[in-house]
């Protein structure tokens, strides 16, 4: 089998507008790629940039993909390792974009075995119940977006912090008292409280049952982590610490984390995700499943990937519950409630709408 095109898509998906500590969205800023082969299928990709995070824009992602694609083209898809040494050795970094090429190929050598990614990859289904984020706002607002979300259903809340310790300790407290003791509530400071305000700020939350906290502190603080896991009384998750396996095993052997969150935007798609997780499950470390703003694409690629990844025990996919205000995928991943679940069909099951490709900018190569 053979690589013999590769079509590339602007494929930016207009929401409501969401804030977190290092910036506000209100388009998803995504990039669809869809792999052709001359055995007569094609795999698809999807990954969203999230420049404040990963530091790729939906622009350079676009570049990058015309540049993968010519890389590709006569190649064999069904070599995943090759294929995706071409784009380590071509360029470093740039794991957004090439995680929608990564997803691609999976998409394809499943779809070549008759086979749905998560049987492809070894797994099998399981009951996966996701959190639902609330961005950051005023405390009253942030309560009242979470007695909404209680009332929807939503069992387990993810709360965007990061901007203000005082302020974002009134956020949970006010929270906690409108939704009760019952419902679990994680935190998200996204990189945004000193060492200082990380060790006031948790001490202070200590008293609201937080699951975790993830990513108090900027990634050049790493070194200080060890220390505030002996002041944190709310267990640590490190999140833009860990791109790789080779960040999650210092992480852990540093003493700097008890959890790990995977995105395959960080780790450059389901290959280097497996090695993250595969790292993390040895030393006995429990994973996440994130994300950042995906269509329903790319999140099926990630359900298959929980399905065959034992080691995941907590699921922040609620990527496209957001607001999003469009929802550009066809079969895939299906939320009832915020409980996942996914059929059979070979690969990963989703493909983009065409009427919605229509009004994307698109290049062949």
């Amino acid at each position: 089998m053979l690589i013999t095109s590769v079509d590339i898509y602007r494929f930016s998906i207009p929401m409501e507008p969401f804030t977190i500590a290092t910036g506000t969205m209100d388009h998803a800023m995504n990039t669809l790629i869809r792999v052709h082969t001359d055995a007569g299928f094609y795999g698809v990709g999807e990954c969203s940039a999230f420049p404040m995070i990963v530091g790729e824009t939906q622009d350079t992602c676009l570049i990058m993909a015309k540049e993968f694609a010519k890389l590709w083209k006569g190649q064999d898809p069904l070599d995943i390792t090759a294929r995706l040494q071409q784009l380590d050795s071509f360029t470093a970094g740039n794991t957004t974009i090439k995680s929608a090429f990564d997803m691609a190929l999976y998409d394809i050598v499943a779809k070549n075995a008759g086979l749905p990614l998560y049987k492809f990859l070894g797994g099998e289904k399981r009951s996966v119940e996701s959190d639902i984020t609330i961005g950051i706002g005023s405390p009253e607002v942030m309560a009242k977006k979470a007695v909404d979300f209680k009332n929807l259903g939503a069992h387990i809340l993810k709360v965007k912090l990061g901007k203000g310790a005082e302020a974002d300790v009134e956020r949970i407290k006010q929270i906690r008292a409108a939704v009760g003791n019952e419902m679990k509530i994680r935190i998200d400071a996204n990189q945004g409280w000193s060492f200082d305000e990380a060790v006031f700020a948790l001490q202070a939350l200590g008293q609201y049952n937080i699951e975790f906290c993830e990513q108090p502190m900027r990634t050049w603080f790493d070194d200080r982590l060890p220390e505030l896991m002996k002041l944190t009384p709310v267990k640590i998750m490190a999140d833009e610490s860990v791109y790789n396996h080779h960040d999650a095993r210092m992480q852990i052997e540093s003493g700097s984390c008890h959890y790990v969150n995977i995105k395959m935007a960080k780790a450059g798609g389901i290959s280097e995700a497996k090695s993250i997780h595969d790292t993390c499950a040895e030393r006995s470390i429990p994973c996440m499943m994130g994300g950042m703003l995906e269509s329903r694409i790319a999140l099926s690629s990630k359900l298959h990937f929980v399905y065959a990844s034992p080691n995941i025990h907590f699921y922040d996919m609620d990527t496209c519950k957001l607001g999003h205000l469009v929802d550009p995928c066809v079969g895939g991943a299906q939320y009832d409630g915020y409980h996942l679940t996914i059929n059979d069909a070979p690969g990963i099951g989703a493909d983009a709408d065409e009427a919605f490709l229509e009004g994307c900018e698109k290049w062949s190569v």
